[in-house]
């Protein structure tokens, strides 16, 4: 369980800065857990690996604008990434902040719109607390001032077309600051064809936080802490997701986000509980799933989490084995990148 065991060597210009050029447009690749099988094709042939019965489990969470560019009185540039919304009436928020200098306690910024903040005390690592003041409702005023977090790799700045592009097209529940990119493939008219087909697709909110974009940096990775997600899983997908299970019906999840919040979100008697919580689940090679049959997923970053979490489920070798050919046959790689089942 050492960090250079999910390690591969990844050309930079397979890395995808822009989306295809229609959602599903994409190519897929498939793995076979059980037969060891590895095929390419087109996205919209993901229909023909879905059977009635079967149950997929969306993430409907939407991204936030939540990059606010912003000067402070003395002249300087400030970037403040909002990442959570303490509790309280004030409108504190928990932030990343970005500056010449470092942002202490007392420093006054101001953004467009009228909206002005100070950064209070407290905070930890590199994050810091910011207070924010407003003459409306500061979440439309985000909406039109803010900047969608675009991931590091995507090396140039946003532009219009992300404002689309980068929700999926179920996106509901504002609250992350990055995408549950899989879902970007996915178009009204592929998910109308699994619903004709009998398969029944369902929703659960995963709000991605930070950790999606922090590197793991301890060398045994059993000693990696995740940062924690708010979730929330209503009624109507429990309920389809237990039935599921009870019945012998495939769980396929739409993403990790998915993954992990099914994983989360069980009782001791493996049922799937309905309401919010937050997840801090760590999978990695050696995990038992307890809801999850099938996964699809983009390709991820070496050395992360999300490429730990496929490898518990299809094998390290085959995921790894699979990266390599995806990588031979010129597939794009990351969040507006190309696409995978495992089944």
């Amino acid at each position: 369980m050492q960090l250079e065991n999910f390690d591969y060597i990844l050309p930079e210009e397979l890395i995808a800065q822009y989306p295809a050029a229609t959602r599903d447009a994409s190519r897929l690749m498939r793995l076979e857990r059980r037969a060891g099988k590895i095929s390419s094709g087109c996205f919209p042939d993901i229909i023909n690996s879905f059977v009635a019965g079967d149950v997929l489990v969306l993430n409907d969470t939407r991204v936030r604008p939540a990059r606010l560019l912003g000067t402070k009185k003395s002249g300087g540039q400030v970037e403040l990434l909002l990442l959570q919304r303490l509790p309280g009436e004030a409108e504190d928020w928990r932030c990343l902040g970005r500056s010449s200098r470092p942002l202490r306690p007392g420093t006054q910024i101001e953004f467009a719109q009228g909206v002005c903040a100070e950064i209070l005390p407290g905070g930890e690592d590199q994050q810091k607390i910011a207070r924010f003041s407003h003459a409306d409702d500061f979440e439309a005023l985000v909406e039109e001032i803010g900047h969608l977090p675009l991931p590091p790799y995507v090396r140039r700045e946003e532009g219009a077309l992300d404002r689309e592009r980068y929700q999926t097209v179920f996106a509901r529940n504002t609250g992350a600051v990055a995408a549950p990119t899989t879902g970007l493939h996915f178009t009204e008219s592929l998910l109308q064809q699994l619903r004709d087909k009998g398969v029944l697709v369902v929703s659960l909110t995963l709000h991605v936080g930070i950790g999606t974009f922090l590197p793991v940096r301890v060398e045994n990775i059993r000693e990696h802490r995740m940062h924690s997600e708010v979730y929330e899983v209503p009624e109507a997908t429990a309920a389809a997701v237990n039935l599921a299970k009870l019945q012998g019906r495939r769980v396929i999840a739409l993403g990790t986000t998915s993954a992990r919040t099914l994983e989360t979100a069980i009782d001791k008697d493996g049922k799937l509980q309905t309401g919010r919580g937050a997840s801090e689940i760590f999978i990695f090679p050696g995990y038992k799933f307890q809801v999850v049959d099938g996964l699809v997923t983009n390709f991820h970053l070496p050395k992360s989490t999300l490429l730990m979490l496929v490898s518990a489920l299809a094998g390290r070798e085959f995921i790894l084995e699979a990266y390599q050919q995806a990588i031979s046959e010129r597939f794009r790689f990351f969040s507006y990148g190309d696409c995978m089942l495992i089944l």
